[in-house]
């Protein structure tokens, strides 16, 4: 078994916004020579999340909608006395959504369902530069 391990950079220019890393972790996998493994995906910050969805517009809307339910801007976090910084909601949403997900791959492909790709949600209140981890192990 071997283990591979890349570093990507990306951009986010918004809270919510959602960013499909699909192609860029089946190129990895081309360029990584594996054929057969697992993949994990892993975001290297505490207001960012990493899940897979149906990406589409409808769902592009109602996600953030139902985070907003969940964990409102309107409301008092305590966050807000250890770091003054306003973002105590994106905190809660990356922490429920999760900071990694682990997919297989066969034949250098992720084996994702037929409308489900993997992304980065941006859960912080501005955008900034990301850095994912994808660790691929396998043979």
């Amino acid at each position: 078994m071997n283990i591979i391990t890349k570093e990507i950079t990306i951009k986010t220019k918004h809270e919510n916004q959602m960013i499909d890393l699909s192609e860029d972790i089946n190129n990895e996998l081309k360029s990584s020579g594996l054929e057969t493994g697992i993949v994990t995906i892993f975001t290297r910050h505490s207001t960012g999340a990493i899940t897979t969805i149906e990406y589409e517009p409808g769902l592009e809307k109602d996600f953030p909608a139902m985070l907003k339910r969940i964990a409102p801007d309107d409301i008092f976090y305590e966050h807000e006395n250890t770091w003054h910084d306003g973002n105590g909601r994106s905190h809660v949403k990356a922490s429920l959504i999760g900071s990694s997900i682990t997919v297989p791959f066969k034949d250098q492909k992720l084996l994702l369902g037929q409308w489900q790709h993997v992304i980065f949600l941006e859960c912080n209140i501005e955008g900034r530069d990301r850095q994912l981890v994808f660790q691929m192990m396998g043979n």
